[in-house]
């Protein structure tokens, strides 16, 4: 009665019916630190209407939802709560971030054996249950983890994306700037193929309002000097240091899924390098691996042929064959 109360009856005869904005729905497999981060960045940047969280540690999952839950007003209106995947009914997005842990000292593609015996199983209940959503992966080793994910799902590939490089560009973008005295948002610069040991900085294309900023160098063909070749190291290793200091990698991970995910559901049709289906590109085939893309709400709908100098390009080659080395020793 108390509750009933304090809304008078003339609130029905007053209403007029708004119209009603089609709910965006998100899946995240994974508490654990990325996952929760990825949850955290989604929330406070209101991506999603409903969140649905999902971990086998279920007395984990509870507090992390809970506290999650006691910061709802100080953000636009989200639903979380923790679920198991048939919860994830008329999904817009699965986030996916569940696998073995990377320990220190160990590379990304060391995880590669272990996190794909997890998708075996994981993989054919989000299909399942999630049918008609874009699956994003952000488990590593990512690139690896995206072709297996588009292989068991047997999803179009347009709807299954990798979380690639975004982040080692947004790395590799950040120290520039520091490096040049600008803001990070004014320098544009990419880092492609695998996200990992072979990853490719293409600075034939690094630019500040259209001006580029090794163009005569390289047209000269003089060598990165050691400064910037130091840049490029820092980014590659970022990970690796990032685990020794403080066991994993987080926030970043998560404000670039949540890039991602705001593309994706917003129908954005931003340019990501995002790790997603190559076949015929640069003369690389049957792997999954980063290249600027243009993700929106079909997902992948196109993936840019970038041009690249020599070095760039056989760089490129050399780290889809190490990739798809390693693809050929895998049972899937």
């Amino acid at each position: 009665m108390f509750f009933e109360n304090l809304f008078t009856s003339s609130l029905e005869e007053k209403f007029i019916s708004p119209v009603i904005r089609q709910s965006r729905k998100g899946v995240i497999i994974g508490a654990g630190q990325v996952g929760i981060a990825c949850a955290y960045s989604l929330l406070i940047q209101n991506i999603l209407d409903e969140m649905v969280i999902v971990d086998i540690n279920k007395y984990k999952l509870e507090g992390e939802v809970m506290d999650l839950n006691h910061g709802l007003s100080f953000v636009e209106p989200t639903l979380i709560r923790a679920g198991t995947l048939a919860d994830g009914e008329n999904a817009d997005i699965v986030i996916i971030t569940a696998g073995a842990k990377q320990k220190s000292g160990e590379t990304r593609l060391d995880l590669v054996n272990r996190n794909v015996e997890i998708f075996q199983s994981l993989i054919p209940e989000v299909v399942k249950y999630c049918s008609s959503a874009i699956l994003l992966i952000v488990t590593n080793p990512v690139d690896i983890m995206t072709y297996a994910c588009l292989k068991i799902s047997a999803l179009p590939s347009s709807r299954v994306i990798g979380s690639g490089t975004l982040l080692d560009t947004a790395r590799f973008r950040y120290l520039l700037s520091q490096k040049l005295q600008l803001d990070v948002r004014s320098l544009h610069a990419y880092i492609i193929g695998e996200h990992g040991d072979s990853e490719v900085p293409v600075w034939s294309k690094v630019n500040i309002s259209g001006m580029h900023l090794l163009d005569k160098k390289l047209e000269e063909g003089k060598q990165i000097d050691s400064q910037l070749q130091e840049i490029f190291t820092q980014v590659k290793n970022a990970a690796y240091e990032i685990i020794r200091c403080k066991g994993a990698t987080s926030y970043a991970i998560g404000l670039a899924v949540a890039r991602i995910t705001q593309s994706i559901l917003r129908n954005q049709s931003r340019v990501l390098t995002i790790s997603s289906f190559i076949n015929n590109i640069h003369g690389i085939q049957d792997v999954c691996l980063s290249l600027p893309a243009v993700v929106n709400r079909q997902g992948v709908t196109r993936v840019l042929n970038l041009s690249l100098n020599q070095t760039e390009l056989q760089e490129l080659q050399h780290s889809s064959r190490i990739l798809r080395q390693t693809i050929e020793q895998l049972n899937i």
